[in-house]
Order: structure tokens, then C-alpha cells, then sequence
């Protein structure tokens, strides 16, 4: 692991109405970190996440990822940005009635100038990169295949090698296997946390399974009503300092 920064923050607050999102969050993530956010819903996960890729501006603080200056980049600056942070997401977000190809080329958008249509138009290269990516996450066999008729974890899995096919420096994960079955779910983890350490990428994933951060990831960050309560390497955590995230007491860090 690198000392190299890959995201800061410092004093983010985000307030929605009169709920704190964001309250105050200082965390910093080093190259090839693979970082979770755990907490109960309501605890900030998700909105700290999308502060990443400029999804949600702040209200007050600072936020660099990449070492750009998110709150500050232009809409060009911004662009430029996400195309190093590929996204996976809950829902998936495929296109079903395409081909399983087509969903994963899209993650090439960014670097093939101009409109693309059908699988034909894509250069060579880029066909046999994704290709490549799908063959990675298990399913080169079902490259022709409808997207929408594949299963839930079929599903993550292509969007998976989308994001890889983007060429990322950094992995954002929202609730990526919380729509799974737990075995599914236990393999899709298994699946991106191994992609993301063989391509050295760093790598922050807002779960709710304890048991899928503790065998999975690195490091946890616990959220709690917008602030972090709790930021460890995982081997120093068990399942019953993690579970106080979600109780109704306050939490705090031994």
C-alpha cells in the first residue's frame, strides 16, 4: 500500500433539512486501501460516497479525490475525473434489452471519441479488452446474451467488468451485493475485493453486512448519524464492536 492519498476529506457536512447527512467527516484513503463504510440507513454512507465523484456538493468542507479539488472542478474537470472512478452500484444499472457485450463496452465511453452503434463500431481492441474483463468475472460464455435475462449476480458481475474496462484508479461501490442472496453476495464480494487487489486499485464500499466487511475489506469506517465512530484495520475488529453501530446508544471508539 502506498502513502499516496487517493481521497481526502476534511470537516465534510452535508445537511438535509435538518438531518446530518455529513457531520464534520476527516478521512483520508491511501492507494490500494480497501476501505468499508459500514453503518446503519441514515448513517451517511451513500451521501459521503457520492461527495466523491461530485455527485453531492457539500455544505462546508473540503473534498480531494485523485488530488483534485472536487468542491471547486468545473464541469470538464469533473468529467475527467470520473473517468478514473468507475462505480458500481446496487441496482446494477444495465441496460437489459442490450447484449452483456454492449453493457460492458459502455464503460469505454470515455476514451473512444465519438458515438457508437452495435458491437461493430467498437475498435478491435477495445472488443477484446472487454472481452477479456468479462472472461475475469466468469462469463465470457454469455458475452451475446440479453443482460436483462441474466441473474441478480450475473447482473453485478457485468457491471463489474464494465467498471474494470474504464481503466479506474479508484472503485466506489454503493451497496453492491446488498440486492443478493447471501451466498451470491459472498461471491460478487469475493469478486471485486480479488479484481481490485490484482489491478492495484484503491477501493471504498459502503455495506450494511457485517460479516462481508470483516472477511472482505481492510478497514472500516463506521458511520453513525453522519459522523465516524469508529476507524480500524479489520483484524483489530470482531462482530460485536461492529454491531454497536447499529444499536440505539450512542457509539464510541475504545
Amino acid at each position: 500500500m502506498s502513502d499516496q492519498a487517493i481521497v481526502e476529506t476534511r470537516g465534510l457536512q452535508k445537511t438535509f433539512g435538518l438531518v446530518p447527512a455529513c457531520a464534520g467527516i476527516d478521512l483520508t484513503v491511501h492507494r490500494g486501501e480497501t476501505v468499508a463504510l459500514l453503518g446503519p440507513s441514515g448513517s451517511g454512507k451513500s451521501t459521503l460516497l457520492r461527495h466523491l465523484n461530485g455527485l453531492t456538493r457539500p455544505d462546508k468542507g473540503s473534498v480531494r479525490v485523485l488530488g483534485v479539488d472536487v468542491v471547486a472542478a468545473k464541469s470538464a474537470e469533473l468529467r475527467a475525473l470520473r473517468r478514473r472512478v468507475g462505480v458500481v452500484f446496487q441496482q446494477f444499472n444495465l441496460v437489459g434489452r442490450l447484449t452483456v457485450m454492449e453493457n460492458v463496452l459502455s464503460g469505454a465511453l470515455g476514451r473512444v471519441r465519438g458515438p457508437r452503434y452495435g458491437i461493430v463500431t467498437w475498435p478491435k481492441s477495445v472488443r477484446a479488452e472487454a472481452f477479456e474483463q468479462l472472461d475475469r468475472v466468469g462469463l465470457a460464455d454469455r458475452a451475446y446474451q440479453r443482460a436483462g435475462s441474466l441473474s441478480g449476480g450475473q447482473q453485478q458481475r457485468v457491471a463489474i467488468a464494465r467498471a474494470l474496462l474504464q481503466r479506474p484508479e479508484l472503485v466506489l461501490a454503493d451497496e453492491p451485493v446488498a440486492s443478493l442472496d447471501p451466498e451470491t453476495a459472498a461471491s460478487v464480494m469475493d469478486l471485486l475485493v480479488r479484481v481490485c487487489r490484482e489491478d492495484g486499485l484503491t477501493m471504498v464500499c459502503t455495506l450494511h453486512q457485517i460479516d462481508l466487511a470483516l472477511q472482505w475489506t481492510r478497514r472500516v469506517v463506521g458511520l453513525r448519524m453522519g459522523a465516524i465512530r469508529l476507524d480500524e484495520p479489520t483484524d483489530r475488529l470482531d462482530a460485536v464492536r461492529l454491531r454497536g453501530l447499529y444499536l440505539s446508544d450512542p457509539v464510541t471508539v475504545p
